[in-house]
């Protein structure tokens, strides 16, 4: 147990492990977001000051903060979805070379991309979407009758996403951190999911919701459902949303 594979990629992803990065190799950066797909809608999506949140106590949030699995069927509105996406993803500011975000990453890589599915947001037809951080947009990807059994098949059962209005699964692009740390960067991408993760446990009690982090799945079921390949674009983190019942 103590000499498994954790402790092998804790040792391997040493400093004195690593070789020479592809940036410090001069090789171009890869892309800062994912291209929208040529052939889906796009929704805009309101300011996520739209949703007229008052000033909140900070403190309160985070001792109010809990892991959230019963939700009422009360839909988050289109406003509540874009302040939580700003929340976990929103940009800052931007500029050829990378983004500021609302939440840190290592070296301001933001290797992160964001599927949603959506079961009950008002206006929005319930399916996958992936947002579009650069414009603060939608992608809608698919809207299969069984879409949602299916994702809770790959998350091992767990019944309380199909009642959730929304789950987050967040994606990494592996090179967009590897490009510049290396081996090293499958440890940062782990710790940006989490930053990603606990501003959106926060935002969801700012707006009278819940959330729980799920890192119990099958890899390479949510990976499929996401169409993605498991090697250069990892599901590393998923978290339900709802209103509190």
């Amino acid at each position: 147990m103590g000499d498994g594979i954790g402790r092998e990629f804790l040792e391997r992803t040493k400093y004195r492990y690593l070789d020479i990065s592809d940036q410090r190799k001069g090789v171009p950066q890869p892309p800062i977001v994912l291209p929208v797909p040529p052939d889906r809608p796009v929704f805009v999506l309101p300011d996520p000051a739209s949703t007229g949140l008052a000033p909140v106590d900070l403190a309160g949030l985070i001792e109010k903060r809990r892991s959230l699995r019963r939700y009422a069927g009360t839909p988050l509105s289109l406003a509540e979805l874009s302040f939580l996406l700003w929340t976990t993803q929103g940009i800052k500011e931007a500029a050829a070379v990378g983004t500021l975000r609302t939440v840190p990453s290592a070296g301001a890589r933001h290797a992160f991309e964001t599927w949603l599915l959506l079961n009950r947001v008002e206006t929005l037809e319930p399916g996958l979407y992936r947002y579009l951080p650069l414009d603060h947009k939608l992608a809608l990807l698919r809207t299969d009758p069984g879409l949602k059994a299916q994702v809770t098949a790959a998350c091992l059962g767990q019944t309380f996403i199909e009642s959730a209005a929304a789950l987050f699964l967040w994606v990494a692009i592996v090179d967009r951190m590897t490009w510049r740390y290396g081996d090293r960067g499958y440890r940062y991408l782990y710790l940006d999911a989490g930053h990603i993760c606990q501003n959106l446990y926060i935002g969801a009690e700012a707006i009278g919701a819940g959330a729980c982090a799920i890192a119990a799945f099958d890899d390479e079921a949510v990976n499929t459902v996401l169409e993605i390949d498991g090697k250069d674009q990892i599901a590393l983190y998923l978290a339900a949303v709802g209103k509190r019942a």
